[in-house]
C-alpha cells in the first residue's frame, strides 16, 4: 500500500484548510475572469480578492460552459484574452448560480449551487476518534488537491487466503471537497505478505454531494457561503449516520464475504499467454502502458497464476505509481478482476 503523510501531518494540514478555505456562491454574472501576467484570474463582485484557477476548477469551468475542454486548453496556453473573453461571453449570456470553492488565493473549484460541503475537517473529527477506539491501526492517509484518504487496518479481524496469506479487515474512507465523487467508506483488505491493499468497493457507502439551492440572489452580489441552522442540524445527523457506518463495517460479517470470494478465485486458473493476459486485462480496467508492464512483472514474481493473483498484480502496482490518487484507483481496480463475468474473465484467463 502506498503511504503518504503521517497521521499527524494529516491533521494539521486538515485544521490549516479548514481555516484558510472560503466558499462563495454567486450569480454567473458576478463572475468575470481577467488576465495578469497571461494569467487567467477569476474575480468575484464585492469580494477584494482575484483567485488563480487550479486545473480541477479549469476543467469545471470548462464543463459548465461547454467549451471542449481541447479548445480551452489551447486558448488558455496560447491565448488567455481569448480564453476569458468566451468564458465572461458565456457567463453572462447563459447566467447560472455557481459555488466557488477557494483556497489560499486560488479557485479550487467551480461547482453547481445545489453542491453541499461535506468537509474534510468534520469527517476526520468524526472518523478517527472512532478508528482508534476500535482498535485500528492508520495504515496510509493523504490529503490531495482531488481527495482526502484514511486507510485504517484492525488485527483483531484477519484469516487467511491460504496457508501463510494472512490478510486484515480494514476501511478505506475517502471524500472530495471540489466536486470529485462522493464521500466512500469501502471494505479495504491488507495482504500482510506483500502490504498490499485492495478496497472492495461494491461492499462499501457513497453519499453524494447534493442539497437544497442556496436561495435567493440578488445579481450584482456574491455571498460568502456558511451553514445555516438548518444546514446544520442536517450535517449533523449525516455525520451521525457515518459514524454508525464506519462501526458497522468493520465486522467479521463483510470481511467473511470477501475472504471467502478471494479463495475461490485462487481456483480460477490463469492457462493462457501471461503477456496476453494482462494486455487484455489493461485493457478491461483502461490502465496505462506503464502499469501493464509493472502487472506483467508482478504476476510472474508473484507465482500465482489465478484470479487471484492477477488481483493482486494490479494492486501491488499502486505503489509503484507516484500519484496518491491513482494509487488508490488501483487499490479499487484490482478486486474488479474477481467481479468479471464469467465470460470476461473466461477472456481474460485464455487469451493467446
Amino acid at each position: 500500500m502506498k503511504t503518504g503523510r503521517t497521521l499527524q501531518e494529516l491533521a494539521a494540514e486538515i485544521e490549516r484548510q479548514a481555516n484558510a478555505k472560503h466558499d462563495y456562491v454567486a450569480d454567473s454574472r458576478a463572475l468575470s475572469m481577467r488576465v495578469e501576467n497571461k494569467q487567467p484570474l477569476l474575480a468575484i463582485n464585492g469580494i477584494d480578492d482575484t483567485f488563480g484557477l487550479n486545473e480541477i476548477a479549469h476543467d469545471q469551468v470548462a464543463a459548465k460552459l461547454d467549451i471542449p475542454r481541447k479548445y480551452y486548453d489551447r486558448m488558455l496556453k496560447d491565448q488567455p484574452n481569448l480564453l476569458a473573453s468566451n468564458v465572461n461571453t458565456w457567463f453572462n449570456q447563459e447566467p447560472q448560480r455557481h459555488m466557488v470553492r477557494t483556497l489560499d488565493h486560488n479557485a479550487r473549484a467551480f461547482l453547481s449551487e445545489r453542491y453541499r460541503p461535506l468537509d474534510n475537517f468534520d469527517l476526520a473529527n468524526i472518523v478517527l476518534p472512532r478508528l482508534l477506539d476500535t482498535g485500528c491501526q492508520i495504515q496510509s492517509c493523504e490529503l490531495t488537491e482531488r481527495r482526502l484518504y484514511i486507510k485504517a487496518v484492525t488485527p483483531r479481524i484477519q484469516g487467511e487466503i491460504s496457508k501463510g496469506d494472512v490478510v486484515q479487515a480494514g476501511l478505506a474512507i475517502s471524500n472530495s471537497e471540489v466536486g470529485l465523487g462522493a464521500i466512500q467508506i469501502d471494505p479495504l483488505i491488507f495482504r500482510l505478505v506483500c502490504l498490499n491493499g485492495a478496497i472492495a468497493q461494491d461492499y462499501g457507502m457513497r453519499r453524494h454531494h447534493v442539497g437544497k439551492a442556496n436561495g435567493s440572489m440578488d445579481l450584482e452580489a456574491a455571498a460568502e457561503f456558511f451553514r445555516d441552522s438548518t444546514r446544520k442540524i442536517d450535517d449533523q445527523a449525516f455525520w451521525m449516520k457515518v459514524n454508525d457506518v464506519v462501526a458497522a463495517s468493520l465486522t467479521e460479517v463483510t470481511f467473511g464475504k470477501i475472504v471467502k470470494r478471494w479463495k475461490e478465485a485462487t481456483e480460477q486458473k490463469i492457462t493462457g499467454s501471461l503477456e496476453k493476459v494482462v494486455e487484455v486485462t489493461a485493457k478491461k480496467l483502461s490502465l496505462s502502458d506503464t502499469e501493464q508492464s509493472g502487472i506483467l512483472r508482478h504476476l510472474i514474481e508473484g507465482r500465482d497464476l489465478s484470479a487471484y493473483g492477477l488481483m493482486n498484480a494490479v494492486t501491488r502496482v499502486s505503489q509503484d505509481v507516484e500519484s496518491y490518487d491513482r494509487a488508490t484507483e488501483l487499490e479499487r481496480l484490482g478486486p474488479k478482476v474477481l467481479e468479471l463475468p464469467q465470460s470476461q474473465w473466461k477472456e481474460i484467463a485464455e487469451a493467446a
